[in-house]
């Protein structure tokens, strides 16, 4: 078993925009783990529907 190891863990989060209203995005998460345990968030990014990888950092999109 090892120590240490990153995961990609993807999940459907409702997110909102003043124009476009509310929508469901699919979030990828770059997750360390230390003995099975989350420990740090490394990179987070989201497909939008045209199929383009955006950061979630650059995003004006709220969480709901």
């Amino acid at each position: 078993m090892k120590l240490i190891r990153a995961k990609r863990v993807s999940r459907l989060e409702n997110r909102f925009h003043p124009n476009m209203g509310r929508l469901s995005a699919q979030v990828t998460r770059i997750q360390k783990f230390i003995l099975g345990i989350p420990f740090k968030t490394i990179h987070k990014y989201r497909e939008t529907y045209k199929g383009e990888i955006k950061d979630c950092e650059e995003c004006k999109l709220s969480k709901i």
